[in-house]
């Protein structure tokens, strides 16, 4: 098989060490290989980048396994060339497995060309992207600490999310606040409405009579208290998202004009996604990425259903979100796909496929710089103008009728 690459290293990666096969050519002509085994202190991965220049290494092939391999792909990626590989696309040596045998298996496959490395953002887009996916667990702590709060109002008999639309409202805030503070009387309580929910008071009056008792009490200040918290949190974390994705600012912009895509997807996109779109050369290369593509399986000349494969679930998370959100805007081309599909694939897989037009649709904006252009509600009916016309036909005959078709005036 023919070698591509002279000098190169494989790496497998621990949590507490790293073990390293180098293979260079040898004196006579053969190739020789050395393991070593370090570990992952900053110190020691220094250590590492030093053996791996004192043997004139060019390329180094990790494995991606958690958040292991990150500090150490972090201080290779400027001295040499660095491969992140998916474990799954690399077959494992049959027989006895080892670390050693692991780290050589890598590096062979690295000299022949056969390892394809995964994409890793630049620093200023991996830093974007470890603060949208923060906000988005806190986002998702605050939603939890919310079920809670209504957990432990019906344990004591209040009713109150059935008559608030929102129960951490203004009005619910202070009802909360009375009863943590001792306040029982339901009257008193339905007096501290504001606003609309005023027009609810003997409604409320009734929701707000239960058996709220001491440990109550405990339970609803405590997470009163975490969710205040969070909400300060998530109000910095926000803050520090919009200066990091000042330099996008263009970007970020032309995204926001897609249906159902706001501010906040734009910002997961450009975070997860980056804006050069030259890692991916096609938008189905980053479809299948995201997991947003159906997989492939065909045998004996049939093609089997295959659900969508793993892809990156943050993003693909945030764009089933839009998706939901693009097919309420009635006159987009986003909106008229989807009620194409659903007819005859059902609601989840049409979602599916708006996401993916979605994805599709960034991809464009980002990788030629273009502006969004709306194609309107009946741009995929135009073009399917005769396969509609057929399929009419044909249900009319079914039900005994003969029709002719003329042009209107």
């Amino acid at each position: 098989m023919e070698r591509l690459i002279e000098r190169g290293a494989g790496l497998d990666i621990h949590k507490a060490s790293v073990t390293a096969c180098v293979r260079v050519p040898g004196l006579t002509g053969e190739r020789r290989q050395e393991v070593q085994t370090f570990g992952t202190t900053a110190a020691a991965l220094l250590a590492l980048r030093d053996w791996l220049n004192a043997h004139g290494v060019t390329h180094v092939a990790m494995e991606s396994t958690g958040v292991y391999w990150k500090p150490v792909y972090y201080v290779l990626e400027e001295g040499f060339t660095c491969l992140l590989v998916n474990p799954t696309h690399v077959s494992k040596v049959p027989g006895r497995k080892t670390d050693v045998r692991d780290c050589e298996w890598l590096a062979q496959l690295l000299e022949h060309g056969l390892l394809r490395g995964s994409f890793v953002p630049p620093v200023a887009i991996r830093e974007l992207r470890d603060l949208t996916r923060y906000r988005a667990v806190l986002v998702q702590d605050r939603t939890r600490e919310a079920n809670r709060l209504h957990k432990v109002l019906t344990d004591a008999g209040i009713q109150l999310a059935s008559v608030a639309t929102n129960v951490l409202g203004k009005s619910g805030r202070a009802m909360l606040a009375a009863l943590v503070a001792g306040t029982t009387d339901a009257e008193v309580l339905a007096n501290l409405a504001q606003g609309k929910l005023r027009r609810k008071l003997p409604a409320l009056r009734e929701a707000l009579v239960g058996r709220f008792r001491k440990h109550h009490a405990l339970l609803v200040s405590q997470l009163l208290g975490h969710l205040d918290y969070l909400d300060e949190a998530l109000e910095t974390l926000t803050a520090d998202i919009e200066e990091a994705l000042r330099p996008f600012g263009g970007e970020a912009t032309r995204l926001d004009a897609i249906p159902g895509v706001g501010p906040r997807t734009a910002e997961i996109l450009i975070a997860e996604l980056g804006v050069d779109m030259r890692q991916f050369p096609t938008a189905r290369h980053v479809a299948s990425w995201a997991g947003l593509c159906p997989g492939t399986h065909e045998s004996a000349g049939k093609r089997r259903a295959v659900r969508t494969g793993k892809g990156n679930r943050w993003l693909r998370a945030a764009l089933i979100e839009a998706a939901l959100a693009a097919i309420n805007v009635r006159d987009s081309a986003l909106a008229g796909r989807y009620r194409r599909l659903v007819r005859h694939c059902g609601h989840k897989k049409a979602i599916v496929a708006v996401a993916h037009k979605l994805l599709t649709t960034a991809y464009m904006l980002l990788a030629d710089g273009r502006s969004y252009h709306e194609l309107g509600a009946s741009y995929y009916d135009a073009h399917r103008k005769d396969r509609l016309v057929r399929r009419a036909l044909q249900t009319l005959a079914q039900q005994g009728y003969r029709v002719t078709l003329a042009p209107a005036a």
